[in-house]
C-alpha cells in the first residue's frame, strides 16, 4: 500500500537556528517556524492564530541553515514529520518535529546573494 509523510511550511523564523551534535557525532540544525493562519468567524470577524513547527535540517543543508538563517526570516521548508517519544515520570511524552529536506529563503537581505534552493535526501538519521 503507498504511503506519503510530506509536509511543507511557509512562515518566519522564531529565533537563530541553533548546531548541536548528537552522540555520533552528527551535526543538526534546529530551528522553529511561525505559521500564521487567518480566516472569519461566523459573526464576520476577522480571526487569527499562529503555529508553531519544530525544524530538524541534517548535514549540509542543516549549514546552510545555520550559514543564512536569522530570526525572522521568511522560508519555505519541505520534509517530512518525525514523532519520538520519552518518559518522563513515568508518563511517557510525544513531539513531533519536521525533518527537513528542502529550504528555501523567500525574503531577501539587502547585499545578501541568492541562494538556489537546497535538497537533501529525506532519509535523515533518527535524533539520539
Amino acid at each position: 500500500m503507498p504511503a506519503l509523510n510530506r509536509v511543507q511550511l511557509i512562515g518566519n523564523l522564531g529565533k537563530d537556528p541553533e548546531t548541536r551534535q548528537t552522540t555520533t557525532g552528527k551535526k543538526v540544525t534546529s530551528f522553529s517556524i511561525a505559521v500564521n493562519r487567518r480566516w472569519h468567524a461566523e459573526d464576520g470577524q476577522p480571526k487569527e492564530a499562529t503555529d508553531w513547527f519544530n525544524v530538524d535540517a541534517w548535514g549540509r543543508l542543516g549549514e546552510i541553515c545555520q550559514k543564512y538563517l536569522s530570526k525572522g526570516r521568511l522560508v519555505f521548508v519541505e520534509g517530512r514529520l518525525q514523532t519520538n517519544r520519552y518518559e518522563q515520570d513515568g508518563e511517557t511524552r510525544y513531539f513531533t518535529r519536521v525533518v527537513a529536506g528542502q529550504m528555501q529563503i523567500l525574503d531577501h537581505k539587502v547585499g545578501e546573494p541568492e541562494l538556489e534552493p537546497e535538497t537533501v535526501d529525506f532519509e535523515a538519521p533518527v535524533m539520539d
